[in-house]
């Protein structure tokens, strides 16, 4: 399975703050906004990822995380130079896709909690065999600025509505997304939006027509944020502050995860650590092989 970043956009509604910078490269906290979504793709054992930004900031990125051997990673980068939608990513990141089936995730989605990691296994597994789509949903107060899921009386779902005026139910889709290789020509093929874009609830409701989506909810216990605004940037960071200072873990730690799921060696890390020896991080990257 390959993994889709998108971090592109302009930011706007974070100017001016994101008016020299990529709102995925804004510190979350003690890290990159882009670590935590990244994290995502890594909890569900995917090694291949595409990062896909404008051609100004993935120079960026590039300086970040390189080919991503470091963590035992292969990282390829995409251009998409104009809003597109979401849909766009399959569009130019159809090479890399190739004959394969995708996961991708908006480089300023947070996600975190007891179960997710299950979750994700279960996504991945039902796309690999099975084919068709899988998305996700969380209860949220503010339905109508998402896309919301809207069931029918056996819970199944009908349809799926973009930011609509009275939405029929308080399920937000999330910014994860577990695709079959069939999503490159439904990408192609979807009516673009009024806004001249290619929206991913299009693509999700072909999906539907076609019954092959399924719908997995994030319950209690599972936090999801959407970072596209000052204030919930502010309660991301200060969610993911007090998680930490309590338990003394680090959320997002990309070179943590990586060494768990075996795919870098104990010195990766120690060198890691050294890079940032003068950071909290680079202490915490020193106690993760000190435990192990």
């Amino acid at each position: 399975m390959k993994g889709i970043i998108l971090a592109g956009g302009l930011g706007t509604r974070l100017y001016p703050i994101t008016k020299v910078v990529s709102k995925q490269l804004l510190p979350l906290y003690d890290k990159p906004m882009i670590y935590y979504s990244l994290s995502v793709l890594m909890l569900a054992k995917i090694r291949d990822v595409l990062v896909i930004s404008t051609s100004k900031d993935l120079p960026l990125f590039k300086e970040l995380f390189g080919n991503g051997e470091f963590i035992g990673m292969n990282f390829s980068y995409g251009v998409q130079e104009t809003p597109g939608g979401l849909a766009d990513a399959f569009i130019v990141g159809q090479d890399f896709i190739g004959d394969d089936v995708c996961a991708v995730v908006l480089g300023d989605n947070i996600f975190y909690g007891n179960g997710f990691r299950k979750l994700l296994e279960r996504a991945k597994e039902k796309v690999e065999n099975e084919k068709g789509a899988v998305i996700f949903g969380y209860y949220v107060k503010n339905p109508a600025d998402y896309g919301v899921v809207c069931f029918g009386r056996k819970g199944e779902i009908v349809s799926i509505e973009e930011k609509p005026e009275n939405p029929k139910s308080h399920y937000a889709v999330t910014g994860l997304y577990f695709y079959d290789n069939s999503v490159i020509e439904i990408a192609k093929n979807i009516k673009r939006s009024k806004r001249n874009e290619a929206e991913i609830t299009a693509v999700n409701n072909a999906y539907l027509e076609k019954k092959v989506l399924s719908f997995l909810k994030l319950e209690r216990g599972i936090a999801w944020f959407d970072v596209g605004t000052f204030d919930r940037l502010l309660e991301a960071s200060t969610f993911v502050s007090t998680i930490q200072k309590r338990q003394g873990l680090v959320v997002a730690c990309i070179e943590e995860i990586a060494y768990k799921n075996g795919w870098v060696s104990k010195e990766s890390i120690l060198k890691c650590a050294y890079k940032y020896k003068n950071s909290e991080y680079g202490s915490y990257l020193n106690s993760v092989v000190m435990e192990n």
